[in-house]
């Protein structure tokens, strides 16, 4: 009985520290996701598979609920409910599919998990997917770096899980040797700004006029074509007007701006993506997953209310702006699976991956966020523009 307690005392703790330290916004701790299998498939029973698979993903998203707080401007507790809701689909899939049977199951179970949790609807919530270290061990391996991450986690599950360790440690070892950051397109410059809460919500002249101003800094010294990111939700809602002024401002001038923004109509809304130049403006990209619980509620629907932002769940992968190939990554999409997958089957020339953060003050999830965008930048060797708003 004590041996039992120890064990499970021992899985507990080895969860959290996977799920806290991977989870850290150091894109080199990512890899120490890759010990949530092994943790996994070492549980003796159900109960302790389900433990493993809490406390792993739980301390990995820990900094939900004071970003819930923070953007509701309410106490923790809606965060914490939060918490536990959105950990239910990780838990239920890895403690449904967990097995104590050896051989060949473990591994197959876990791969089964690992698609779930990676594809809708299951994939929504996603976040903490240890496939995302491949871009740590495997740099501009692409596809083949991917597949190689799976190997690694299913040997984690099997008895020789031992040489999985070491392998993986040979790769963290060489990957750290080398430069971290990803390649920046010479053409292309993300803007981060600290504006807070109040992007996107003042829509004044004023607010337009700063941005105007902010995103001639970086191409000053750039005679030629030049391309611009600001963050989501930078212009507020998309009107006419606003594509006007733009329009007029960049008149004259060799920029494109790409910038998020808001299109609302009688159904709800969709948080989008715009291009702007001297020669006018197009929405050229729609989220496909927003926040699930503060922007996409579908069950609004169904209850008869007015919808929040849509899901364009595998549209748009990449968009076409001045004869380049881009992966755009909006804010939530920076942290679950399928929206890079999907986009990377298109080769795209960059991934740009602007965010509106301001929430997650006190949090890690930004730096989050920024770790996720690198690695699978890394993997697939494509330059990487971020734009953030804290």
């Amino acid at each position: 009985m004590h041996h039992d307690h120890l064990r499970a005392s021992s899985l507990l703790l080895g969860s959290v520290s996977a799920g806290w330290l991977s989870w850290s916004g150091d894109l080199l701790s990512l890899p120490l996701a890759a010990g949530f299998p092994l943790l996994w498939s070492h549980a003796k029973t159900r109960a302790q598979a389900l433990t493993v698979s809490a406390a792993y993903f739980m301390s990995a998203s820990r900094g939900l609920p004071q970003g819930v707080a923070n953007y509701y401007a309410s106490d923790i507790w809606p965060g914490l409910l939060l918490w536990l809701i959105a950990s239910t689909g990780f838990v239920l899939v890895h403690t449904a599919l967990w097995t104590d049977r050896p051989g060949w199951r473990k591994p197959l179970r876990f791969l089964i998990a690992c698609v779930i949790m990676a594809v809708p609807p299951l994939g929504i919530l996603g976040w903490a997917h240890p496939i995302t270290a491949a871009g740590v061990l495997f740099p501009a391996w692409g596809w083949w770096g991917l597949l190689a991450m799976m190997l690694i986690l299913l040997l984690m599950t099997m008895r020789h899980w031992l040489i999985a360790v070491i392998v993986s440690a040979g790769f963290w070892l060489s990957s750290s040797a080398v430069a971290t950051e990803s390649a920046q397109p010479a053409l292309w410059h993300g803007i981060d700004l600290k504006m807070g809460v109040s992007l996107g919500r003042d829509q004044s002249l004023e607010r337009h006029g700063a941005l105007m101003a902010i995103i001639r800094l970086p191409v000053s010294h750039h005679a030629s074509r030049t391309g611009v990111v600001l963050p989501e939700s930078a212009l507020g809602f998309w009107t006419p007007a606003i594509a006007s002024l733009w329009q007029r401002e960049l008149s004259g001038t060799a920029i494109t701006v790409i910038a998020g923004t808001v299109v609302v109509d009688a159904d709800g809304y969709d948080n989008v993506l715009v291009s702007l130049n001297a020669s006018g403006s197009a929405i050229v990209y729609r989220q496909r997953m927003p926040v699930p619980g503060s922007m996409w509620q579908p069950w609004l629907k169904v209850l008869g209310d007015r919808g929040g932002a849509r899901a364009h769940f595998f549209a748009n992968p990449v968009v076409d702006v001045d004869h380049t190939r881009i992966a755009p990554l909006m804010c939530y999409e920076q942290l679950i699976v399928w929206p890079v997958i999907h986009s990377m089957l298109h080769d795209p020339d960059l991934i740009v991956a602007p965010a509106n953060v301001w929430w997650t003050r006190g949090t890690s999830i930004m730096n989050i966020q920024r770790a996720s965008a690198k690695a699978w930048a890394r993997l697939f060797g494509k330059p990487l523009v971020t734009a953030f708003n804290q």
